[in-house]
């Protein structure tokens, strides 16, 4: 019994014929693809993708790989960013090499208290998973040195201005045009009423300043000025005239000088 087994495991195994002896060599290459297919799928494993929400402030792609890497292989792990700043959205993409793993975490994972914060994670579904997801994912992140929010937020030249404007009136009469291509009679005011406005602003405020006809106090305007005789019958007002200083001192001086008369003559009178 001993020596059939020793003999049956040193022979060969026998290989397989096509019945046709002309296809022979495609059937032995259609077999070996074949062997080849049986041993991957056993060896090739589905990976999984979970979601991982409410993150704390403060991790980043390199600390949530090395935090899950805890628990298994992970392939790719994508953070949201913001495009404009580049600070983190709050959630993340893990991939693992296993969907067991990934159930695991999922499971694991979930409120999880960390940072103050309790994390929210799910498995993904493979038909939820996007073919573009872990796009540029890869890629070592670079915070922008010049981000969008300083370049809207600083101080534009009068140039820079006018060329903001005149490409949003631009986009604006273009929207305009597509809306009547469709048909659709629809009137807005937009960033067209906004600027006319502003320039009928500024025109009336320099037409104000230039219009500007206060008259100057010469002394000949003040002589013209009074000697202008004033119609009081016209208005039907009641205007009181007072006497000038100059005509008041004269009266004051006259009736001094006819005092002094008096008492002189007085003083003849008791002489004689």
């Amino acid at each position: 019994m001993t020596e059939s087994k020793t003999e049956s495991a040193a022979k060969p195994r026998e290989q397989l014929l096509a019945l046709n002896p002309e296809q022979d060599s495609e059937f032995k290459k259609k077999v070996q693809e074949a062997k080849k297919k049986n041993t991957n799928v056993g060896d090739r494993l589905s990976p999984g993708v979970v979601y991982v929400g409410h993150l704390p402030l403060g991790l980043f792609e390199p600390d949530l790989k090395t935090y899950f890497e805890q628990f298994g292989k992970v392939l790719r792990l994508r953070l949201s960013r913001s495009k404009k700043t580049g600070g983190s959205k709050g959630y993340a993409f893990v991939e693992f090499e296993c969907d067991e793993v990934a159930k695991i975490v999922a499971e694991t994972m979930n409120n999880y208290l960390m940072g103050e914060r309790l994390l929210k994670c799910h498995i993904m579904a493979p038909e939820n998973v996007h073919e573009k997801l872990f796009v540029g994912s890869q890629a070592h992140f670079k915070k922008p040195v010049y981000p969008a929010v300083a370049r809207y937020n600083k101080k534009h030249s009068a140039e820079r201005v006018k060329k903001m404007q005149d490409k949003l009136l631009r986009k604006e009469a273009k929207l305009r045009k597509r809306l009547a291509a469709h048909g659709i009679d629809y009137d807005f005011p937009g960033f067209a009423a906004q600027v006319s406005q502003k320039k009928k602003s500024c025109d009336s405020m320099n037409a104000s300043t230039c219009s500007d006809t206060t008259p100057i106090c010469t002394p000949s305007l003040l002589e013209r000025r009074k000697s202008m005789v004033v119609n009081d019958d016209a208005d039907g007002e009641i205007v009181i005239k007072l006497p000038t200083a100059d005509k008041d001192g004269s009266s004051e001086e006259e009736e001094e000088e006819d005092k002094n008369k008096e008492s002189e003559e007085s003083n003849e009178e008791e002489a004689e």
